[in-house]
């Protein structure tokens, strides 16, 4: 269960306490004394921004807000000292919190209790451990600026994003591809957008040979996942796409990954698709009057049985003959047939997510997502502002004309890797972008999809990385004028 946010006209005198304010404000509260108010004063010019004090029956914490040259840097610093706090609180066994808001901006509450609520998330489904489990459950807010509103949608974004961790986090033994659909169409269910699998055979009739190739060497079959949210008052004509890499578990196939750190993680290789089903999850419970579908294509990656092999050619569901040189590049291969397959949508937009490239990660590490595209650069403006409000940042890679040579191969269309170990993510995109005929954002989240240690609020393993990038875009596509 995820850390509940509750409004609140009055708080608890018996519960612990967060008093929230700027810094350089001048106030008085009737918890504190005199001498505790001058005692946090001088902490925080010293730049200490959380203190805290104990009351007869309680824990009295204070979180400071120190302004930043940039808004979004300051709002950053808010959800971080929102994990901090949160720590603390879990640290003293405390189950329910209330929050005074001092600061008389709404934003930056929501930014502390956001921290407060990612921050507390965990993974425990298979650990019996009790003392394991986080003691914060409940966040109550006492704050004549903020509004009910604005307090469910924060509540929306929180569940799903752990919506995705959750996801990510499970292993292969329960989330095989046919799992990973029914999760689908439970969170269908519960948040009321649409859920269409495609099996097997629907798979074969549509020709989608990267999806079926890379299926070959497991026993398990795939899936090809359609999720809709189309309600009766979008401000889109045509749909918005959303494709998500589905790959449940990925060994490198017969170009086998080494371990640790190689493979031992590789079931956060559906992380693109996590955070779509996160993203389709969060809009229909905002009910967000845009017309969006997801497209998640699943299976596992596996050496077994009769699996595709280094020099093989497949086909794709366009047509285009792969020559595979590389099994380990597989996620492209079932990208290609759903981009193809975003055709029949006409779409407005096509946005990918997935764990793609190592070289991405290696190119700026989990600070950012590696993007690229051919969406025209007042929406890739408005996209990256959306990253930074959010702090899933974008730094977009080019794709000149003149790497498409290095996907170039002798004896078919195409190859699945470039040239040697230069431009990975940019040839991968290279790649991606031969399936597409309609304005397309590529982001390469093989670096902050899953985290070794946590950082902050992203919490250790799975963090949900996407979705609050993809809301939020969304959410500022209803506010515009009817296309």
């Amino acid at each position: 269960m995820t850390t509940q946010i509750k409004l609140s006209k009055a708080l608890n005198d018996k519960e612990a306490l967060i008093i929230f304010t700027d810094i350089n404000n001048k106030w008085n509260d009737p918890h504190l004394s005199k001498s505790e108010m001058t005692l946090i004063q001088k902490h925080f010019k010293d730049g200490v921004h959380i203190l805290r004090f104990n009351d007869s029956d309680r824990y009295i914490f204070i979180v400071g807000v120190e302004e930043k040259a940039q808004p979004n840097f300051t709002i950053e610093d808010i959800r971080l000292n929102g994990n901090k706090v949160c720590a603390e609180l879990n640290k003293f066994k405390i189950k329910t919190t209330g929050i005074i808001n001092k600061t008389g901006d709404e934003k930056k509450l929501l930014a502390l209790v956001e921290g407060m609520a990612l921050g507390n998330y965990q993974f425990l489904k298979y650990r019996k451990d009790e003392k394991a489990k986080n003691s914060l459950e409940q966040i109550k807010i006492q704050s004549s600026a903020t509004s009910q509103k604005n307090i469910d949608e924060l509540q929306i974004i929180v569940d799903s994003v752990c919506l995705a961790r959750d996801l990510i986090n499970e292993p292969l033994s329960f989330l095989t591809a046919e799992q990973f659909s029914e999760e689908m169409k439970k969170s269908g269910k519960e948040s009321g957008f649409k859920v269409e699998v495609l099996d097997k055979a629907k798979i074969k009739a549509l020709k989608m040979g990267g999806v079926l190739s890379v299926n070959l060497g497991s026993t398990l079959p795939p899936t090809f996942n359609i999720l809709e949210w189309k309600p009766s008052n979008a401000v889109n004509k045509k749909p918005i796409v959303l494709v998500g890499k589905g790959i449940v578990y990925d060994t490198g196939g017969l170009s086998l990954k080494s371990t640790p750190n190689g493979m031992d993680m590789m079931k956060c290789d559906m992380s693109g698709g996590a955070a779509m089903v996160g993203t389709l999850s969060a809009i229909a419970k905002m009910k967000l009057p845009v017309h969006v579908v997801a497209l998640i294509p699943a299976t596992e990656n596996r050496p077994g049985g009769n699996a595709y092999v280094p020099g093989d050619i497949i086909t794709i569901s366009d047509g285009t003959t792969v020559e595979v040189l590389n099994t380990d590049a597989e996620g492209r291969l079932v990208l290609a047939d759903a981009l193809h397959y975003a055709k029949r949508y006409n779409p407005e937009l096509v946005i990918d997510a997935a764990t793609l490239t190592g070289a991405a990660a290696r190119a700026i590490g989990s600070e950012g997502i590696v993007y690229m595209g051919t969406a025209e650069e007042n929406i890739k403006s408005e996209f990256e502002n959306c990253g930074q409000e959010v702090f899933e940042r974008l730094v977009e890679f080019p794709l000149w004309d003149e790497y498409a040579k290095h996907m170039k191969s002798d004896i078919a269309d195409l190859k699945n890797i470039g040239g040697g170990d230069k431009a990975g993510a940019i040839t991968a995109g290279i790649f991606l972008k031969h399936f597409t005929d309609y304005p397309w954002l590529h982001l390469d989240i093989a670096a902050p999809a899953f985290l070794l240690t946590a950082d902050g609020y992203r919490t250790k393993g799975g963090t949900g990385c996407g979705v609050r990038l993809l809301v939020n875009y969304l959410k500022h596509r209803t506010s515009k004028t009817k296309s």
